[in-house]
């Protein structure tokens, strides 16, 4: 979880190929807001010649660029990741703990910057190198590589299904695999601005990274 935090993102014709960073530019330009529900199943790689194992995760996400995001994980375990636009907070209800680091050093080359963050492709492009992939599974795909060498994210995969951002597959330096599937996405919606205020509860144990 604090790894998605930190890092809280190949065709049949020519025509095909051209769609995915289409329906990426697109909705990086014309997408100010939005909300969905999500799922999450985090894969990591098999060790010692053991099955790899998947641990599932769903909630509902909420963003508004530029920069102000939030993750609501309600199952198995309660937790929020948020982005006030200062800073990302990663709340563990459990375990009453609250991670808090610099957003502009937290997000960079990350799938929140990929979907949330950026105002347009240009400024995704300084930190991402994108390329469209092969449709797959219905999906119009975009491959994203940070440029950074000392960013944890290895790879992302964005996917959109008729123009609508529906998967992002993520794997990350060590061999994790993260795919976040949304599903009644509404685009542009009306968003409380408060949504994106997080203060720490009474009593949390504060870590500032």
């Amino acid at each position: 979880m604090k790894r998605f935090a930190t890092f809280l993102i190949a065709a049949c014709a020519i025509s095909a190929w051209a769609s995915g960073m289409n329906d990426l530019e697109s909705f990086v330009r014309n997408v100010k807001s939005g909300r969905a529900d999500f799922t999450q199943v985090v894969t990591a790689p098999p060790r010692d010649g053991q099955v790899a194992r998947s641990k599932t995760s769903s909630g509902t996400f909420e963003f508004a660029r530029p920069g102000r995001f939030k993750f609501t994980y309600k199952k198995p375990f309660e937790q929020l990741i948020v982005a006030d636009g200062q800073t990302v907070w990663l709340y563990d209800v459990d375990l009453n703990q609250v991670t808090a680091r610099k957003q502009a050093q937290a997000l960079g080359s990350t799938p929140a910057a990929l979907i949330a963050s950026s105002a347009d492709i240009k400024a995704l492009q300084n930190d991402f190198n994108l390329a469209d992939a092969a449709d797959q599974d219905g999906l119009q795909w975009v491959l994203g590589s940070p440029k950074a060498k000392d960013n944890q994210l290895q790879s992302v995969r964005v996917g959109f299904r008729q123009n609508q951002l529906e998967k992002l597959e993520i794997v990350d330096t060590f061999g994790q695999k993260s795919v976040i599937t949304f599903s009644g996405f509404q685009t542009n919606a009306v968003i409380n601005p408060e949504l994106f205020q997080f203060k720490p509860p009474a009593g949390a144990d504060v870590v500032r990274q």
